[in-house]
């Protein structure tokens, strides 16, 4: 998600864990294409309110089609309209202070802590008070993956400092944000005694089995327990208690290692020249050669409680070190939570976690440490759709102490290296993953993978059936006896993204309406209708397998017909991203990440605006990432 380090990237997995060499036949049916339908221009028009229980809502698809589009605009089905809520330098609403964005990038590192980080992600809607479903009144939190330095600095990397790094690592993290309607539309309460920025700076709680741990150690933390920030804040989840998770993904392309770079650096893609931060320079931590367990403290799911500003945010080491791409929760029939997480790079993984106690609905701090304790899972796709959960346990599936396991917490800090012993299938870029209210189904997406079935990599199998695998697929499975903690399940390939009427077979899709290509973002909404966000690199938008496809987009799918239509296009270089919704279904948050992002994904400071001017129009001299409301003209339920 956002960058993608990982299409460009070798891949990091040349383990020998068992991948199916040979295309197996695909347990899915070739599908026709649906024509595309009217659309309407971006705009912003007043609010309503609406019940999805009142109005009946079955989850049924009740909106035509968008086309695709190249305008650098949000455009949405006609009866809807936008509203742009929150941008990238807003001020919070801190009772600390409220700068506001000044034009040439000109707000200090300072500034930047009491304002919206940069590439809004994955989010969540917590109402308020606590314990309700409000649909007027809530406390919405988000992710800021990373930074386009060309746009953050006047200057971009030109004359590089301590300030510049610390500004950078300041529009890291996430945001808490008060938020309400006003007069009907949506409005960022200012000032807000909730309003928080989570950044690299802050420093953050190490808990669980791995907290302590001689690898987890450093000079500047000696008992190994409190790291100091959290960045690459991709997808996300939340928990029935009123906690945000927010999801560390590419964390080592900030990391530099000049030297013999470690196996265990390796494995995680910790390289020489990294993603180009250069945060190095003036925040040595950065350097892996320097200090070696530094990276081992980031690639975890941090545990943030909205509602409690000054609460420390917690790493929960129980839940696996990965390139962590969003937590989708389920409960079992006790009331353990259940969550699946993808592992973004090429030929990785896909994870479950089962918390060991049950979630107590009647006691909130009961909950406190629940996430502690509990068994990680990794999966195995069979070539008949069956499916098995392999346990990441010390002495389980040859994870022992002969086999450079000694503990659960070297489990736990080398994910991967536990997942590639055990033998679990190498995916496409496991992204989003999403389980369907109604059938405790499971959905994740598989975003591309061109190095499927390359000289020296991993051929095709029966869950990653493409070489090539340019447009990508969304995989799904049910639990054995719709029990989200058992061992077996059932999988099939819900969709083979792509366009069925291209002559190359290898790259044709079975979509059974618009066509798309790398889904990314992935949500049920309570109704049970499945929202794919997409999210093509900008250097083949629009051109090569992707030629004429449009911007980034937003489907909507009927997991039961596997129709899917296309619900709204973003602005020119954007990536459509994070998801959430009103408990009464008439307001859905999105994020419009890195709008004008130019196919380098890094902009000229001296250029700006020479691909998108959006949200802020000829007035801007930046493009900003932020959060929009898209409403029902008659106040309805979205997607109805």
């Amino acid at each position: 998600m956002g960058k993608n380090y990982s299409d460009a990237d070798t891949a990091s997995n040349h383990s020998s864990a068992d991948s199916l060499a040979q295309l197996l036949q695909l347990r899915l049916s070739r599908r026709q294409l649906l024509q595309g339908a009217a659309i309407v221009p971006f705009m912003s028009l007043p609010l309503g309110c609406a019940s999805v229980d009142s109005r009946g809502d079955s989850g049924e698809i009740g909106f035509k089609s968008v086309s695709s589009s190249t305008a650098d605009g949000v455009r949405v089905p006609e009866g809807y309209n936008v509203g742009v809520l929150y941008r990238w330098g807003d001020a919070i609403g801190s009772q600390a202070g409220m700068p506001a964005f000044l034009q040439g990038a000109a707000n200090s590192a300072a500034d930047q802590a009491l304002q919206a980080g940069m590439h809004h992600d994955g989010m969540h809607y917590f109402s308020l008070p606590y314990g309700s479903k409000n649909s007027t009144h809530a406390l919405l939190v988000m992710n800021h993956e990373y930074t386009d330095d060309g746009l953050l600095h006047a200057d971009g990397f030109n004359n590089w400092s301590a300030e510049k790094v610390k500004k950078s690592q300041n529009a890291h993290g996430l945001s808490v944000i008060e938020i309400e309607t006003r007069g009907g539309r949506w409005a960022v309460v200012r000032p807000s005694s909730y309003a928080r920025r989570v950044t690299a700076q802050t420093t953050i709680r190490i808990a669980g089995p791995a907290a302590g741990h001689a690898l987890l150690t450093t000079e500047g933390d000696p008992a190994g327990n409190a790291a100091l920030g959290t960045f690459n804040n991709c997808a996300n989840g939340y928990t029935p208690w009123g906690t945000y998770l927010t999801c560390e993904e590419n964390w080592n392309g900030y990391f530099v290692n000049a030297g013999t770079i470690p196996p265990d650096q390796r494995r995680y893609g910790v390289t020489a020249k990294g993603f180009g931060y250069r945060w190095h320079e003036f925040d040595r931590r950065f350097d892996a050669a320097a200090h070696p367990n530094e990276t081992n403290r980031f690639g975890w799911i941090v545990e943030i409680d909205p509602f409690t500003p000054n609460a420390p945010p917690v790493k929960r080491t129980a839940l696996g070190r990965l390139k962590h791409e969003g937590a989708a929760l389920s409960l079992t029939a006790d009331n353990r939570v259940v969550y699946y997480m993808g592992d973004d790079q090429q030929f990785e993984y896909i994870y479950k976690f089962v918390s060991r106690d049950a979630y107590n609905a009647a006691d909130r701090a009961a909950n406190r440490d629940l996430l502690d304790h509990g068994t990680l899972y990794v999966a195995k796709f069979d070539a008949d759709g069956s499916g098995t959960w392999l346990e990441l346990s010390h002495n389980k599936n040859g994870l022992t102490a002969a086999n450079g396991f000694p503990a659960q917490a070297d489990i736990l800090i080398r994910t991967r290296q536990a997942a590639d012993a055990a033998g679990a299938t190498k995916m496409d870029r496991p992204e989003w993953t999403a389980v369907n209210p109604r059938d405790k189904s499971v959905y994740c997406t598989l975003t591309n993978n061109t190095a499927r079935g390359a000289k020296d990599q991993p051929g095709v199998d029966a869950a990653n059936p493409r070489a090539n695998n340019v447009f990508g697929h969304i995989i799904r499975w049910h639990e054995q006896s719709g029990d989200p903690a058992a061992s077996q399940f059932k999988w099939d390939i819900f969709a083979m993204a792509g366009d069925p009427l291209l002559a190359d077979t290898n790259k044709r899709g079975n979509v059974k309406g618009d066509s798309f290509g790398s889904p990314d973002g992935l949500w049920f909404d309570p109704a049970g209708r499945l929202w794919i966000q997409t999210d093509v690199s900008t250097s083949v938008l629009n051109s090569g397998d992707y030629a004429g496809t449009g911007n980034n987009q937003m489907l909507c799918a009927d997991p039961v017909s596997g129709r899917i239509r296309r619900f709204l296009t973003g602005p020119k270089g954007c990536e459509i991203t994070g998801i959430t919704m009103t408990p009464d279904g008439t307001s859905m948050f999105i994020n419009i990440q890195h709008p004008g992002e130019t196919a380098s994904e890094r902009s000229d400071p001296a250029q700006p605006l020479a691909v998108s001017n959006w949200p802020d129009g000829a007035a801007a001299d930046r493009p900003r990432s932020s959060t929009i409301v898209i409403r029902k003209d008659d106040s309805g339920v979205v997607g109805t």
